[in-house]
């Protein structure tokens, strides 16, 4: 892979460490447990999203954009990070929320990443759950290019296969550092939802010839469409990287048993597995 040839802005604090977990390990009865220290990504408290805004907002600067519009969930993470990126390199960025969850607590809809998001000062819209967000922010964008602006548009997620070269890049980075250290990986698992990191890892992995199996964890599709998704997304983006052959569908795995019931409600398991009082 020579992502050279693509634009990048670098913002990560990379590469991020690759730290052994002995006593998960041990409490776990094997296997050797490894994390990948991507919530050191840096930029308004890390997180995997930096990673692929290093390539979106490349792409989008390359092009000469004055204002970025994305979208995501109330509570969205990647809207957080895209706004603090956005602030980081003086562009205007607007944010299409959508009320996914059916709720009237002001924490949840004030509070967190809706906070952070106002402290950056980007322009908050709000939509009903169920809307197409894509047209959305296509609509939005409309608007404000119509008013002098250069929009670049970011989906949700940053999941489209520009975004998905920023986890190409991780396969590269975590090759590199299990090579040096003499680290034999058998899989990789990471949360999967917009699909971006998991075509990225699939995509960048294939590439390599590495062996690494990649296993998304679900949290919000059943498997069946998220694995098609993640399929779809990894093929795009390994012609994006002129990967010849694609991607086998079998290289795209995902497990959605532990889906809750809505974005940014935690589970029973999250809130430490008690049943009934604790």
């Amino acid at each position: 892979m020579h992502l050279a040839r693509f634009p990048r802005v670098k913002i990560c604090h990379a590469p991020t460490p690759l730290e052994f977990m002995p006593n998960l390990t041990k409490h776990l009865g094997g296997p050797q447990l490894w994390i990948k220290r991507d919530d050191c990504t840096g930029v308004a408290t890390g997180g995997n999203k930096n990673r692929k805004l290093e390539f979106l907002m490349g792409e989008a600067l390359a092009q000469g954009a004055t204002h970025i519009v994305t979208q995501g969930a109330v509570q969205s993470n990647h809207v957080r990070q895209t706004a603090a990126v956005a602030a980081k390199l003086g562009l205007k960025c607007t944010a299409v929320l959508e009320h996914r969850v059916n709720t009237n607590d002001t924490a949840y809809l004030d509070g967190g990443n809706v906070l952070m998001d106002r402290l950056l000062g980007i322009n908050i819209e709000y939509r009903a759950g169920g809307t197409d967000m894509q047209a959305a922010i296509e609509e939005v964008g409309a608007k404000l290019s119509s008013a002098g602006d250069k929009v670049y548009l970011i989906p949700g997620g940053g999941s489209n296969p520009t975004g998905a070269l920023g986890y190409a890049a991780v396969a590269l980075e975590l090759m590199a550092q299990a090579n040096e250290i003499g680290l034999r990986i058998d899989r990789l698992v990471h949360a999967t939802g917009s699909a971006g990191t998991q075509a990225g890892l699939v995509a960048g992995f294939e590439a390599l010839n590495s062996g690494i199996r990649v296993l998304g964890i679900g949290v919000r599709n059943p498997r069946d469409k998220q694995e098609a998704n993640v399929h779809k997304l990894a093929e795009a983006t390994a012609e994006k990287l002129g990967l010849k052959g694609g991607i086998r569908r079998e290289a795209v795995e995902a497990n959605c048993d532990y889906v809750g019931e809505g974005y940014g409600i935690p589970t029973q398991g999250m809130a430490g597995g008690c049943p009934g009082e604790c």
